[in-house]
């Protein structure tokens, strides 16, 4: 995650900090948004690009569905059903920090939020994408916790006398 400024505050602190207010399946939910959001290419261009099929006015060139790989175009649709399952102010501020890593201090800002209300919406936001996910704070099912090793028994030890 890229922070904007020195101040904001990212998904990765608020999951290190004392209090530990965003869980490891937090920043799993944000890392899977962020790595879906850089497949999409839905990320700004920062420098100029003279590749012709991304310049001039013929039909399928720009950052249509059409100029779009299959792998670009099938992120976008996650993406879109997605933003279609959450409400819209927590998927404006998870694309604004997964998807443009601005800070949270920012978003507050721009859409005059009160202060530390963008981290709440933020963690809704994580919560409802890291269930759609498969994500749970826990492990769950058959094995839930279940130690698991390649070895049926254990070797013995030097010295020890096996029965």
């Amino acid at each position: 995650m890229v922070s904007s400024a020195r101040d904001d505050v990212t998904v990765a602190r608020l999951a290190a900090g004392k209090d530990g207010f965003l869980g490891a399946h937090h920043l799993a939910a944000a890392d899977r948004l962020e790595r879906l959001i850089l497949r999409a290419q839905l990320m700004p261009r920062v420098t100029m690009s003279y590749d012709p099929t991304r310049i001039g006015g013929n039909k399928g060139c720009g950052n249509s569905v059409e100029a779009a790989s299959d792998s670009a175009a099938a992120a976008r649709q996650v993406l879109s059903k997605l933003a279609g399952t959450l409400p819209p102010d927590c998927w404006g501020v998870l694309l604004d920090v997964c998807g443009l890593g601005k800070g949270l201090q920012q978003v507050e800002t721009e859409r005059r939020w009160p202060r530390r209300s963008a981290k709440l919406v933020l963690r809704i936001g994580l919560d409802q994408v890291a269930s759609r996910f498969g994500l749970s704070p826990q492990a769950s099912g058959e094995a839930a916790g279940a130690l698991r090793g390649w070895l049926g028994e254990r070797l013995p030890l030097i010295g020890e006398n096996r029965p």
